[in-house]
């Protein structure tokens, strides 16, 4: 996120204090009367249904899900590196279970990220936190909260038991955790920072908490299929978890004004259906103020119809049977490629050169023009980016899974 104003816009990071509140059957027509020495009729259809169902619940309790994941990022004013800014997740893999020192964190600048095994099952958690640069001007480094954030989300998520005393696991709460831990962290007095949380479960049920304008996309066979919208107050001024210090508080009290403070209850939360060959991708604002929804799928689609994954056909689009021939790496001595970690780095140099055309007008040029057409601003948004993408593969699967167009 950009500080308070660019290119004479003002770009309000945190100065008005905002709590926000939440926010028959179908009748028979009467057979006509019969003669009595007739048969009666009957119909099996009822029969047959009840049977079709039992089926497909069976069917459906027998699916199983498995996710595979990689992010890519680039911080601002820093050159993109396909090769080293990018993340292969590995679910074997130990989660810590305290934050990184900032030696270790991801190249990724204000923005943060996290994917991580959900306890010992095949469901993941993953998400993007973006720090509120507006913090900058008061000393505070934005960073600190958005990585922390994410570190200590990662360990929640890695630590869940589902048989314990703990009620489940859901995006909400994954997010909530998080926040009321780098709440306690003693080494951080002050920041914000935007969240788009992600539970993708062994049976294919999607949970996604949005709070603020970082957020996703789900495309499906070559198409977009449901994405989310930003949470804004006013214009760059997104919803945004905050650790407002106590000085700030009291100034604010004497002298007018306050701080923005939403919490994880003001997210938005949807539910979805995942299908074998989705795709999700999770960004930061970095990718979003200067890419659009079409340019993701142009992205995606191209490498997916590319590599054989998805395949074009005269009734639609085919999705391939086994996808774990493009999402698992050949040799593990090597830097592994796969086909998350190829679309997520796709997407993010796509994110870098339009963040740095000063000719192309992005969503994020589109808007500045809305609400402040005397600017004459033009171009891309130079910001941090960071993406996370997910394939979805569905074990015990029918052999095609077709859709039409």
């Amino acid at each position: 996120m950009l500080s308070k104003t660019h290119n004479g816009i003002p770009l309000n990071p945190i100065i008005a204090c905002i709590r926000h509140q939440a926010r028959p059957p179908r009748s028979l027509t009467p057979l006509s009367q019969q003669r009595k020495h007739r048969t009666r009729a009957f119909s099996l259809q009822p029969a047959l249904r009840s049977q079709e169902a039992q089926t497909q619940k069976q069917a459906e309790s027998t699916r199983k899900f498995t996710y595979d994941a990689a992010s890519s990022f680039s911080a601002k004013y820093k050159k993109f590196d396909p090769a080293s800014n990018v993340f292969h997740f590995n679910p074997y893999n130990r989660i810590q279970t305290k934050k990184r020192p900032k030696s270790k964190r991801p190249a990724s600048g204000q923005d943060a990220f996290f994917i991580s095994r959900v306890g010992d099952t095949n469901a993941i958690a993953f998400g993007i936190a973006d720090g509120v640069g507006g913090w900058e001007d008061s000393g505070v480094d934005p960073a600190d909260f958005s990585h922390s954030f994410c570190d200590y989300m990662a360990s929640a998520a890695y630590e869940h038991r589902p048989d314990s005393s703990e009620s489940s696991l859901t995006a909400r709460s994954l997010m909530q955790k998080g926040y009321d831990d780098v709440c306690r962290d003693g080494t951080i007095h002050a920041g914000g920072s935007t969240a788009s949380v992600g539970i993708a479960g062994e049976d294919g049920k999607l949970e996604v908490a949005n709070l603020g304008d970082s957020g996703f996309v789900h495309l499906r066979m070559n198409a977009v299929h449901s994405y989310s919208e930003p949470q804004t107050h006013a214009f760059n001024t997104p919803y945004q978890l905050s650790i407002v210090p106590a000085s700030m508080l009291a100034r604010a009290a004497v002298f007018g004004g306050a701080q923005l403070c939403d919490y994880p209850k003001d997210a938005d939360v949807t539910q979805h259906t995942l299908k074998h060959g989705d795709i999700l991708v999770f960004a930061s604002d970095g990718v979003w103020d200067n890419l659009f929804n079409q340019d993701i799928l142009r992205i995606v689609s191209r490498l997916m119809v590319g590599i054989g994954a998805w395949r074009a056909s005269e009734g639609g689009i085919l999705v391939a049977d086994n996808l774990k021939s493009y999402t698992q790496a050949e040799d593990s001595t090597q830097r592994p490629l796969t086909l998350q970690s190829a679309l997520a780095v796709e997407i993010a140099g796509a994110a870098k050169v339009a963040s740095m055309n000063q000719r192309a007008d992005g969503p994020f040029a589109k808007e500045v023009q809305k609400y402040y057409p005397q600017e004459n601003w033009h171009g891309g948004k130079v910001d941090d980016i960071c993406v996370v993408v997910v394939v979805v593969s569905e074990d015990g699967k029918p052999d095609m899974i077709k859709s039409k167009l």
